[in-house]
């Protein structure tokens, strides 16, 4: 394809497309046509009782809506549904910022031992990240200016548990190059399980020496992964 993609960037899980607002600013300003979606997990009036397949269908419908190619930028949760979703022939590249490139028949949870992590606070069908011992600063915000990290930590929601528990049922990075971008300072998702799960999918490696959250810290590098990625 000779066009220029548009970017359709997909936060992770808890937050939402305001993640995506530094990253954005320097994609566009670059030249880039970047859309986001909200996922209904997440974002929807009443989550409770949605699953990642309604995550998948959003982004379906995102990418379905864009005339012409796409890359997908998937952070985190969001590289499970994009996983799913991401299926449509004018997608060209997945680029995963420490995502879990899950395969079919696996979940999140299951993917993380089976056993919800410590800092996830489950409320019934509604699950919220973080707790007093471990706040969400320091898990997600690691390397982040301090008010940006607290800006971005008073907009986190809670999330259906369920978009954690349900199975893909199909897989783009099969199909679709994809590119993975491992954050070497990760607090949240060890170095050499976001590197076994790149190898599996068979994606291009790059490195940040970041948190988990490289778009609010290194907005500029990320981009340049970005770009490259959809030049390719």
């Amino acid at each position: 394809m000779s066009e220029r993609p548009t970017l359709l960037l997909v936060h992770g899980a808890w937050h939402g497309s305001w993640a995506w607002e530094p990253l954005t600013a320097v994609l566009e300003n670059r030249g880039w046509a970047v859309e986001t979606v909200d996922l209904p997990t997440v974002h929807a009036a009443d989550p409770v009782g949605l699953h990642v397949t309604d995550d998948a269908e959003a982004i379906a419908d995102a990418i379905a809506a864009i005339d012409g190619p796409v890359v997908v930028v998937a952070h985190s949760y969001g590289g499970v549904p994009t996983t799913q979703g991401a299926l449509a022939e004018n997608v060209q590249h997945i680029v995963y910022i420490a995502a879990f490139v899950l395969d079919e028949g696996e979940a999140l949870l299951a993917a993380v031992g089976g056993v919800a992590p410590s800092w996830w606070v489950i409320d019934g069908p509604l699950a919220t990240a973080g707790t007093a011992e471990e706040p969400p600063a320091s898990l997600f915000f690691g390397d982040v200016d301090p008010d940006v990290a607290a800006a971005a930590v008073a907009r986190l929601k809670a999330q259906s548990v369920l978009a954690f528990q349900e199975p893909i049922t199909a897989v783009a990075w099969r199909t679709k190059p994809s590119t993975f971008i491992v954050t070497e300072q990760d607090a949240v998702y060890p170095v050499p399980a976001q590197e076994a799960l790149a190898a599996r999918a068979g994606s291009t490696v790059r490195r940040l020496d970041t948190s988990h959250s490289p778009f609010l810290s290194q907005p500029d590098a990320v981009a340049d992964i970005i770009e490259e990625a959809a030049r390719a």
